[in-house]
């Protein structure tokens, strides 16, 4: 496993970013361990939703996590607005970083990740293969 802490500026795009490490790193497997941050805005597909819900303001990332493959990033991401009010869901492309984003990212070099249809759940579900270099 190799551990790599990242930081994100301002006006990046969250997902598509972790995205981009993975896909730059030449890794086939990874995690988002965790996050936190802000965002101007934050894109969330809510639990049952079929798209996502735009939040806009000053939002803090207080939990961050997820798997990353050549697929794509599964991420799921709580959010507090200025009032202290606490969103979360799937993370969707343009969560915007307003000032930073601050991610452990943990690359799994003997690992495939793989999106598979799960014929139980009608859904794209973790395919996980062991590759030993």
């Amino acid at each position: 496993m190799q551990i790599h802490p990242v930081r994100l500026s301002p006006g990046d795009d969250v997902r598509l970013a972790v995205e981009a490490i993975l896909s730059r790193c030449a890794m086939r497997a990874g995690f988002v361990i965790q996050g936190i941050g802000s965002l101007s805005v934050a894109q969330l597909r809510f639990a049952g939703a079929e798209s996502p819900t735009a939040l806009h303001g000053d939002l803090e990332i207080l939990t961050l996590a997820g798997s990353v493959s050549p697929d794509g990033a599964h991420l799921h991401m709580s959010v507090a607005d200025a009032h202290g009010q606490v969103s979360g869901g799937h993370v969707a492309r343009g969560c915007i970083v307003r000032t930073t984003a601050e991610l452990l990212l943990a690359l799994l070099p003997e690992h495939r990740f793989s999106r598979e249809l799960d014929a139980a759940t009608g859904y794209a579900e973790l395919h996980i293969r062991h590759e030993p270099r």
